[in-house]
């Protein structure tokens, strides 16, 4: 795992610079764009994935992981916008699924159906 920077930012901090770049018809009020963009970027991670099992034998080097830190990036900056659009903080969101998995794991209902599915 890469070490931390010495610019760290905050889940929110992250979330109000990517705001910036949010660039897309009807914002505040249009959570199809980002839920859409979502699901492109995770599926070119998956596609990414595949291509490393295909292609590179499932070997993981430095320019792989470096792509992969940009195809994350971009998940991330959807997941913030559809956060914004609900009206929610990633840090929120954060820890509602921190204090989620915690309860789960207390429960041990982290392996199968677990609960709200």
């Amino acid at each position: 795992m890469a070490k931390p920077s010495k610019n760290n930012m905050t889940l929110n901090e992250y979330q109000q610079e990517a705001d910036k770049t949010a660039l897309y018809p009807n914002r505040g009020s249009n959570l199809h764009y980002p839920v859409l963009g979502l699901c492109g970027e995770a599926g070119e991670i998956a596609e990414k994935v595949k291509k490393l099992q295909r292609d590179r034998g499932n070997v993981i080097d430095d320019e792989w992981r470096n792509e992969m830190c940009k195809e994350l990036g971009d998940v991330l900056w959807y997941i913030s916008q559809v956060a914004r659009e609900l009206g929610l903080d990633l840090e929120q969101v954060g820890r509602m699924n921190i204090e989620k998995l915690r309860s789960r794991l207390q429960r041990q209902t982290l392996h199968g159906d677990g609960d709200n599915r």
